[in-house]
């Protein structure tokens, strides 16, 4: 909703959507096989055979940044080990990699409580249309992890599916 106010004030006062960043490639070799979110630093990590490839800090949550989301709606976003299912480059977002939120344990714990885990997990860009270069303020998501344009164009050459990922508290 934010984003949609933040979007409609820019075009009103003569702003147009303009292109979005380019993806970069990783460097040949570079495929990350672990990555490491620690909420309460705001910092991604990217590994590789145990070496760190890449560090992004600033990153932008649900409305609800702190604890781990479980039911949806809730804003959060999630805790614990889960994997990259996949990456669309036609979502709703300058691209994004889709975290298997929820787990058999996340599923268990909602339906215990007749609720749903929600779902749909990203770590995505800026919303479409967004100018390039410029960040929707603060944790403006529903439970996903935003990283600037650039940020998600170089992690996305990075990241195969199937990859493990562990968002910290």
């Amino acid at each position: 909703m934010r984003f949609a106010i933040l979007l409609a004030l820019w075009l009103a006062v003569g702003g147009s959507p303009m292109p979005q960043a380019h993806a970069q490639e990783a460097r040949v070799g570079e495929t990350a096989d672990f990555l490491l979110i620690d909420k309460s630093e705001r910092t991604l990590w990217v590994f590789q055979d145990g070496a760190l490839l890449r560090t992004y800090g600033g990153l932008q949550f649900g409305d609800q940044p702190i604890g781990h989301k479980r039911f949806e709606g809730d804003e959060r976003t999630p805790e614990g080990r889960y994997t990259i299912s996949f990456g669309n480059d036609r979502s709703s977002y300058y691209l994004s990699l889709q975290i298997d939120y929820p787990n058999a344990a996340d599923s268990a714990f909602a339906r215990s409580r007749g609720r749903s885990p929600g779902g749909l997990i990203f770590i995505h860009g800026q919303p479409n249309g967004v100018p390039e270069g410029v960040r929707v303020p603060g944790d403006w998501t529903d439970g996903c992890i935003a990283l600037s344009n650039a940020e998600i164009a170089e992690l996305w050459s990075l990241v195969p599916d199937g990859t493990p990922i562990e968002i910290r508290p």
